[in-house]
């Protein structure tokens, strides 16, 4: 056989394809907990998860990068299903190692003012979850969502770095965290 150029794309797809979007916290595994500089609307604020789960469960959805376009796919997703997850009595925030004044852009125009994204400076959060893009050194977030229950365990995971799912796989975890 002989080796076509063409197929080094298919061939690096492929080979990127079953390393992709690996979740390392499993169902009932505690959820690290965390504060981090969050913004929602172009306000900053300071997240702490233990402090958010006293109101009920979260949904903590990590992202590679604000404003590429699986990133802004995702986060109108979570915006538009916003109300579902309130009407669960859950809360959503996404987190990335973007720094906080890019967030606070992303909070208005791609989660349009709807919920929360958290800077993760240094990447320590994304460290703790093991969420680390295998690809990528460093500190880029792979595309995970996480939804914790109030007592700090999580309750479910949803790994796939296609954008879509992670919304409907979260809004059917929280209907059934509730019952």
């Amino acid at each position: 056989m002989v080796f076509n150029k063409r197929w080094i794309p298919a061939l690096a797809l492929a080979a990127w394809l079953p390393m992709a979007a690996q979740a390392a916290l499993t169902v009932g595994a505690p959820a690290p907990d965390f504060s981090a500089d969050a913004a929602v609307g172009g306000k900053p604020f300071k997240f702490h998860l233990a402090e958010a789960l006293k109101q009920g469960p979260v949904v903590l959805y990590f992202y590679p990068k604000a404003f590429t376009s699986g990133c802004t796919v995702e986060a109108h997703q979570f915006a538009e299903a916003t109300e579902k997850f309130k009407a669960q009595g859950v809360t959503v925030i996404g987190m990335s190692n973007d720094d906080i004044d890019t967030l606070k852009k992303f909070s208005v125009e791609a989660c349009r003012n709807k919920f929360a994204v958290a800077a993760d400076a240094g990447g320590k959060v994304i460290k703790s979850y093991d969420v680390a893009l295998k690809l990528v050194p460093g500190t880029m977030a792979d595309r995970v969502s996480y939804l914790i229950g109030a007592d700090g365990k999580v309750a479910a995971v949803h790994a796939s770095m296609d954008p879509d799912g992670h919304i409907g796989a979260m809004l059917t975890a929280a209907e059934k965290l509730k019952k």
